[in-house]
C-alpha cells in the first residue's frame, strides 16, 4: 500500500449480503489496483468483504498466472459463476471493459472503456443484488502501452484463439519492450487512489433472466456516468498530491 501511496475510501458504503463491484480496469495482466482494492477491503472490512473476481479466460488459463489468480479468488468469467456467488451472499468484482480497458494505450490512462459490454447489468438483475461502482486512478501509470498488434494476430487467427480484442506493445521493468502486453512486471510506484461509490439498486424484473433491454441501457449509462465523474475527480486529486508515490517516502 505504501509503495503506491494507496488510498481506498468509501468502504462504509458497501451493503451487506453480497454486491457486484464494477470497476475500471488498468495495468494489463498485473492489475495492481485490483490487489490494492482487495487489501484495502481486507484491512477495513475483513476477509468476508474481499470479492471473488471474474477474470478473463486467457488469464485464468495461463500457466503461471492462472494458478495465482485461482489462489487469490479468481473465477473464470461467466454469468453462471457470478450469479451463484452473489446468491450465496458473496461479493463479486467484475471489470466490464476487460482486456480492452486494461490494455488501453498509455495516452488514455485517465479514461475508462467498457467496450459496449453490459452483461454486468444483466448479472446484477439476475441475482437481484446491487451494483457498487469502484473507481481507481493511477493504476495505468505503472508501465507503458502503445500501438496495437491486432491486425497481425488476426492474420494468423490468434485473436479468436486468445479471445483478445487488443494487443498493444509494452514497455515495463524488467522486460523492456515486449511484443504485446508485458508478463508480470515490476510496477512503477504510481500513486493509486480508489473510491467505492454509493450502491445502485436495480428494479426487480418479472423475468430476471431476460431483463428489459431499455433498463439495461439506462443503468449502464448511469453506472458509467457516475464512475467517469468520480474518475475525473480522483485524477485531479492525484495530480495535486503528486503522481509518484515515492516522494511520500521522504516526507515521513
Amino acid at each position: 500500500m505504501r509503495y503506491f501511496g494507496a488510498q481506498v475510501r468509501g468502504t462504509e458504503r458497501i451493503p451487506e449480503g453480497g454486491v457486484l463491484f464494477v470497476g475500471n480496469h488498468s495495468g494489463g495482466l498485473g492489475s495492481p489496483d485490483s490487489f490494492v482494492f482487495g487489501y484495502g477491503l481486507y484491512l477495513q472490512r475483513g476477509m468476508d468483504a474481499v470479492p471473488w473476481g471474474l477474470a478473463h479466460q486467457t488469464a485464468m488459463d495461463a500457466p503461471v498466472l492462472g494458478p495465482i489468480m485461482r489462489a487469490i479468488g479468481g473465477v473464470k468469467a461467466g454469468p453462471g459463476a457470478g450469479k451463484r456467488l452473489l446468491e450465496a451472499g458473496r461479493n463479486v468484482l467484475v471489470y466490464p471493459g476487460g482486456d480492452v480497458d486494461s490494455m488501453r494505450p498509455s495516452h488514455m490512462r485517465h479514461e475508462m472503456n467498457f467496450d459496449g459490454r453490459k452483461g454486468y447489468i444483466r448479472l446484477a438483475m439476475a441475482a437481484n443484488r446491487p451494483i457498487v461502482p469502484v473507481v481507481a486512478a493511477g493504476g495505468h501509470s505503472v508501465f507503458w502501452l502503445f500501438g496495437d498488434m491486432m491486425p497481425m494476430l488476426s492474420a494468423v487467427g490468434l485473436d479468436r484463439r486468445l479471445r483478445l480484442k487488443t494487443f498493444p506493445m509494452g514497455l515495463s521493468i524488467p522486460w523492456g519492450f515486449t511484443p504485446g502486453p508485458p508478463p508480470p512486471y515490476l510496477p512503477l510506484p504510481s500513486r493509486i487512489l480508489i473510491e467505492v461509490l454509493d450502491p445502485i439498486y436495480l428494479p426487480a424484473q418479472e423475468n430476471p433472466e431476460i431483463p428489459d433491454a431499455k433498463l439495461v441501457d439506462e443503468y449502464d449509462a448511469l453506472v458509467q456516468s457516475r464512475m467517469r465523474e468520480a474518475l475525473a475527480r480522483l485524477v485531479a486529486e492525484r495530480k495535486q498530491l503528486g503522481r509518484a508515490a515515492i516522494l511520500d517516502w521522504f516526507r515521513r
